[in-house]
Order: C-alpha cells, then structure tokens, then sequence
C-alpha cells in the first residue's frame, strides 16, 4: 500500500469525524485545525490531526508533500449558482452563509 503524507499544513480546514450537510448559518463555522498533517491512502482520507500528535508509518508513505503556509480543504463544497443576470453575485453568497433563503 502506498500513501501520500502532506505536512506542515497551517490550516486544514473542515476536517471533521462526523459527515454532516451543512446548510445556513452552519457554513459559517467550519472547524479548522492548524498546523496539521493529512494522509491520503487509495484516494482516501485516512488520518489527519495536529502535527505534535503525528506518529510517522514509514511503511506505508511514498510521498511526502510539505504544505507549510498553506490551507488544505479536504472536502467537496458545491458552490455553484444558476446565472440569471451577468453581474456579481458575492452579496448573495453572503447571505447564503447567514441562513436567507
């Protein structure tokens, strides 16, 4: 078994052990860890955490991508809209994270 490790992530963010919909004012609160680790193994998340708590399984990484300074989303986040008009729209994403319908 191969799996990438990627450390030194300054923030992970959305990170979390129970898969929950998030809807309304939930967007507004995404957990975030910070400098933390992830592994991906089989195209899969299969651990994460701070890196003070990383215990390294050399058997098992290939590769090792160092992410220092940057923020990892490891998460599927559909922010697609329907255009109706061709002008911004960001007010409305606004609004989408503070619950309006």
């Amino acid at each position: 078994m191969s799996a990438t490790l990627i450390t030194n992530i300054k923030m992970l963010v959305n990170a979390r052990e129970d898969y929950k919909l998030l809807r309304g004012n939930d967007l507004a609160n995404l957990p975030v860890i910070e400098n933390a680790y992830l592994i991906i193994e089989h195209k899969k998340i299969v651990a994460y955490g701070e890196m003070e708590d990383f215990v390294h399984h050399t058997q098992t990484i290939t590769e090792v991508i160092d992410a220092e300074g940057q923020i990892v989303l490891p998460c599927w986040c559909d922010s697609h809209t329907h255009l109706v008009f061709a002008a911004s729209r960001e007010n409305e994403f606004v609004d989408k994270i503070k619950g309006k319908t």
